[in-house]
């Protein structure tokens, strides 16, 4: 009985990891692994949106498969790659599966190879297809994600440049002994018969070279070659043959370069990137193994007193090589230069640039940023207290905050060229909105646009209302905009003696500079952290709020016409008659018909006898106004 209790216990508490994990999920596409008690991958899967994929898994679904359901049942953990796209990630789950050959994807999935082209190592070299990848001297380009996509390529290629098909051994001797002779691909002009000497090697290289470029994704040298071939044959009066190369220029222009997730010519290498974050850091993990990525592991580490980030580099690349690495590859790409570099003998560190490598690099700090992004959602899901104090924490030690800003508040100004002045207060709790203390203000000493005395009014009418209620102060009160209008608040804090018990500051809506009271210099949060993250949030939410209710009370005055004066005629009965006919005027015009399919024959009527009555007095008042002119 124990032994059951138990297993329900720990049963339970897989089930809530796993909720936590898919609920932490985003929807990006990628490629998911589970994980079963032994620390074995026993499944790899792609997915267009990883969260809606991989929590199919875990809701009841009679048309789960009875695999898919035992699947399921030894499921304990679950770890997923981000990467671009959905190509990427089918490129990346074959190449885990070849490498780590998980128990269920061998049972479940069809084990297949993905296509390469490859120019061979030979004399006069052929452009093939091929999906075994040999490390024999020749060029491999690819993979690629499906086989009609290499195959259009190919047809590309060789209607673009002729090249030999044919498997003869064109040595040289072989040529100069006139051993062969020329095939119906000569005849159809897609190939220049080598094999009889008719094209030489160093022309055949050339062609070769564009070759290359297509497959690199350079189509520079191609478009070059085709448009001067165009215009050589309209100069000779060739016509079709300068169709035929506009149309392959055409093709040429829709032609999309190939993934960048692996590479034929970055076979073994190991990839480091580090991302700071206030006291921790994160170090990603790539491992590329013949020209693919085949582990991705991200580590955390504090940073420590003093700590350089070549220092942080180094021991989180002595951390993964001890407990998950084992040993490094030939070459080792970085974004900086570790200290502990000189300790690997045989390894060659770089700090690529650009090209192949540096987007590996990359990829691997994106990967590291999504991590992060995970790990703070994660524990904001499982455990928020935790979240709360160490967002505070670093809210306080990034504004220099005697004490952590657990009550703010934020105030803005809106008006349309000081006509409608209003100004709005949030109030944000623990990092959170609390709606139901947003206050909006009507401001009612200043005309014209006037900022600065707004904003002197809106917190002196709020902060001496709270001291005469009693009312706890915020422990932070933020501003938006710059030094003007912080020492405008700052100059009522001081006339209500409060300067001292509510810090204040000024955040600029232009490059996010925050100030102080008495400073002219402006002060730069960290552009990564938490801490700016949510003060924007904070002043966004101000501004939001502001803006909506003067867009409001711009309305309602708007509307305040004439009909709304009228007897028996409410806000429903003048939102119809504006929605027909558009105008005061057109409503003044219309018939009593008309205006009772909109309102009802009584209302029609009381609104021709107040329009009535409105033009008597109008042609009194002007009879009035001759006479006395007279």
């Amino acid at each position: 009985m124990r032994n059951f209790v138990t297993f329900v216990v720990v049963n339970n508490t897989i089930r809530e990891h796993i909720k936590e994990q898919v609920a932490a999920l985003p929807h990006s596409p990628g490629v998911y692994q589970f994980i079963d008690r032994n620390g074995t991958i026993i499944y790899v899967g792609k997915a267009k949106s990883l969260k809606r994929r991989v929590s199919s898994y875990f809701v009841e679904n009679r048309d789960h498969s009875a695999k898919v359901i035992v699947l399921v049942r030894q499921v304990v953990d679950i770890r997923h790659i981000v990467v671009d796209s959905e190509q990427d990630a089918l490129l990346l789950e074959n190449s885990l599966i070849k490498t780590l050959q998980p128990r269920y994807n061998i049972l479940l999935k069809d084990d297949k190879t993905y296509p390469w082209i490859v120019i061979r190592r030979e004399p006069f070299p052929r452009v093939q297809s091929t999906r075994q990848l040999v490390r024999d001297g020749s060029q491999y380009f690819g993979p690629y994600g499906s086989i009609s996509t290499q195959r259009s390529l190919l047809e590309f290629i060789r209607e673009v440049i002729p090249l030999r098909t044919c498997k003869l051994n064109l040595s040289q001797s072989n040529i100069l002994a006139a051993k062969y002779g020329v095939c119906l691909q000569y005849h159809l002009g897609n190939c220049k018969a080598p094999c009889i000497g008719k094209q030489s090697e160093e022309e055949y290289a050339a062609s070769i070279s564009l070759v290359q470029s297509i497959l690199k994704g350079d189509l520079r040298p191609v478009r070059k070659w085709l448009e001067e071939e165009m215009a050589r044959a309209a100069e000779e009066l060739r016509f079709e043959a300068a169709e035929g190369y506009k149309n392959r220029l055409r093709a040429l222009n829709d032609y999309q370069s190939r993934s960048v997730i692996v590479s034929s010519k970055i076979v073994d290498c190991d990839v480091f990137s580090l991302l700071l974050d206030d006291d921790v850091a994160y170090c990603n993990f790539l491992r590329i193994r013949h020209g693919s990525i085949v582990a991705v592991q991200t580590v955390r580490l504090t940073t420590g007193i003093d700590n350089s980030e070549e220092e942080l580099l180094s021991a989180a690349i002595q951390h993964i090589v001890e407990n998950i690495a084992g040993e490094l590859a030939r070459e080792v790409i970085v974004p900086i230069m570790p200290t502990v570099a000189p300790l690997y003998d045989g390894v060659t560190f770089n700090i690529p640039k650009r090209g192949e490598k540096a987007e590996l690099l990359e990829f691997s700090l994106k990967s590291a940023r999504i991590y992060r992004a995970e790990l703070m959602k994660n524990l904001e899901i499982k455990n928020p207290e935790r979240h709360t104090e160490r967002l505070m924490n670093a809210m306080q030690k990034e504004l220099h905050l005697s004490h952590q800003p657990r009550h703010i508040e934020c105030f803005d100004n809106s008006n349309l060229q000081g006509t409608f002045p209003v100004a709005s207060c949030v109030v944000f709790r623990d990092g959170k909105p609390s709606r139901k203390e947003y206050r909006h203000f009507n401001v009612k000493t200043v005309e014209g646009p006037d900022d600065f005395a707004s904003m002197r009014e809106i917190v002196y009418r709020r902060y001496a209302r709270l001291l005469e209620e009693g009312t706890e102060l915020p422990d932070l009160i933020i501003v938006d905009g710059g030094k003007g209008q912080l020492s405008s608040a700052y100059g009522v804090l001081c006339e209500l003696g409060i300067e001292q018990r509510v810090p204040i500051v000024g955040l600029a809506k232009r490059i996010e500079e925050v100030f102080y009271p008495n400073d002219p210099m402006p002060y730069y949060l960290s552009r990564t952290g938490e801490p700016l993250k949510v003060i924007c949030h904070i002043r966004d939410e101000a501004h939001r709020f502001g803006i909506t209710f003067h867009r409001q009370k711009r309305s309602k005055v708007f509307i305040d016409s004439e009909l709304s004066h009228i007897k028996g005629i409410g806000s429903k009965s003048l939102t119809a008659l504006l929605r027909r006919f558009k105008s005061v005027n057109a409503v003044r015009d219309a018939s009593v018909e008309e205006l009772s399919d909109v309102v009802g024959e009584s209302r029609a009527r009381a609104i021709k006898e107040h329009f009535a009555w409105s033009d008597i007095c109008d042609k009194g008042e002007s009879n009035n106004n001759t006479i006395n002119n007279a």
